[in-house]
């Protein structure tokens, strides 16, 4: 998995990997100027549009200055802004501007009069991971103006005003796409952020996992590449109980469909049984919606030990008998999923929290965690507390949303690359916890069980969405979860 590198280290990362390589600045330059161009000539909608390139005086203008020259050699038109007098630039931005062909149109920010058709595509190359304040002067001018047009906006790397690992403060060039190289940068996986960095895609500089490794902080970025190494395999004389037993618990009267959500998920994962534990008057509802799904009554429950794995919460309600929910958590001896009002009570009753088994899993939203932890004022602070929540108790707690992180006990932090904003549907969660119960009750570590759960729920919620858009509900997901094992080759 990707490591996700500080930005005061980056300048370290780099010089250590020239030096390691045997190449020169300007050459890693190259790369990511050339996967950059890549990336853009790989997009159908910036196809034969005029491109202005506003680089300022450091290295990422100077990457902007290269991506000007390859763009040039594609036939298009291209128009290089910069800031500064060429000799007060950057060694790199020196080299590659001596290397720009007659085509490209090079302008002062001074003398350029901004006229830009809606119909180009403006790339910011001003500044990159190395601010740390605020922009002032003619730059957060031409951010600022620059922001008003309508036309698509690249941000290279970063958009220029956001600091790599902190929060933005004043202006920050909005863009529709980033394109960040080799490791996406923290700050881009803010909720604070979103509406700067639109898409981010990492472009591959050539730097492997292992050299980045040794700068890393303990967070990691998840990718498809990744998938597959985690999974478990089954052969033709594995039967269902291979895939596991779990068992279900929720379904208050009224909320049964969370229920039905998180066991059919289950299912659909793979658990090869799944018994779901709800209120008496709802069993029918059940039994009707997923036949597939065993009813629990109390007397299975006495003996917690012969299922693989349990979930906790979806649709459970607040009006639960604390002392069998304090039973469930003192008697199972492996780790449990716990979502929704299952971290809703243990909120309202934090003396619960040292009963949950080591290794166990709670999947809350914002709001649930804030419950759970306290009010935070930032997605900075927010990262913070939950990695302190996993390493206190000994949990792994996945924070939901847009990159969702995965903190665990050991202080590592992972974050998803599946996923997008048409999942923020009713009964998501839901399916998101039947997915995680089932990998963690088909004999997947905690760890492989959580990454699993939340990679193939956004890869899932992807597929549903590429038809229904908007319209996409929780069982679309859950219809599209057989379609994640297809999509990353695995049988």
């Amino acid at each position: 998995m990707l490591s996700i590198i500080p930005g005061n280290k980056v300048s370290e990362l780099d010089s250590s990997y020239i030096l390691d390589q045997g190449i020169t600045s300007w050459d890693l330059m190259e790369r990511a100027a050339i996967s950059f161009c890549s990336w853009f000539k790989g997009r159908k909608n910036f196809e034969d549009k005029p491109v202005f390139i506003f680089s300022g005086p450091g290295n990422n203008g100077g990457d902007g200055v290269a991506i000007a020259r390859i763009l040039a050699a594609f036939h298009l038109e291209v128009n290089l802004i910069v800031f500064d007098a060429i000799d007060h630039c950057s060694k790199d931005f020196q080299i590659n501007y001596k290397k720009l062909p007659s085509t490209v149109k090079v302008f002062k920010i001074e003398d350029f009069d901004f006229r830009i058709d809606v119909h180009a595509v403006i790339i910011d190359g001003i500044f990159g991971v190395g601010i740390n304040r605020p922009l002032e002067g003619k730059f957060k001018e031409a951010i600022d103006r620059l922001n008003t047009f309508d036309c698509q906006k690249i941000a290279i790397d970063i958009p220029s005003g956001i600091p790599a690992d902190g929060l933005l403060q004043g202006s920050a060039f909005r863009a529709d796409y980033t394109v960040t190289f080799q490791f996406p940068k923290l700050s881009l996986l803010f909720p604070e952020h979103g509406e700067y960095t639109g898409e981010i895609f990492v472009a591959d500089i050539g730097i492997q996992d292992n050299f980045l490794e040794k700068f890393a902080s303990g967070k990691y970025f998840i990718q498809q590449r990744d998938m597959r190494p985690l999974h478990k395999t089954f052969h033709k004389f594995s039967h269902k109980g291979d895939f596991g037993k779990v068992l279900l618990i929720g379904g208050s009267k009224g909320k049964v469909g969370a229920m039905v959500l998180a066991s059919t998920a289950a299912l659909r994962t793979g658990s090869g049984l799944v018994h779901g534990f709800i209120d008496e008057s709802e069993r029918i509802i059940l039994q009707t919606a997923a036949p597939e799904v065993m009813v629990a009554f109390k007397e299975e429950l006495e003996n917690l030990a012969k299922f693989d794995a349990i979930g906790i919460g979806p649709g459970w309600g607040l009006n639960v008998d604390l002392k069998f929910y304090e039973s469930l958590l003192k008697n199972y001896k492996k780790p449990i999923v716990i979502d929704a009002d299952g971290i809703n009570l243990l909120a309202s009753h934090p003396d619960l929290i040292q009963n949950i088994p080591q290794g166990s899993i709670l999947t809350p939203h914002i709001k649930e965690f804030e419950r759970l932890t306290g009010n935070v004022s930032n997605h900075v602070e927010r990262l913070q507390k939950a990695k302190d929540f996993a390493v206190e108790y000994g949990l792994f707690l996945v924070l939901k949303g847009a990159y969702t992180s995965i903190s665990c006990p050991d202080g590592k932090q992972f974050f998803n690359s599946s996923g997008n904003q048409y999942m923020a549907t009713a009964g998501s969660g839901d399916v998101l916890t039947g997915m995680i119960t089932s990998f963690l009750g088909q004999g997947y570590t905690p760890l492989n069980a959580t990454i699993c759960g939340v990679f193939h729920h956004g890869l899932a919620g992807e597929l549903a969405s590429f038809e229904n858009k908007r319209g996409t509900i929780a069982s679309d997901i859950i219809k599209c979860i057989p379609k994640t094992y297809l999509e990353l080759g695995i049988d």
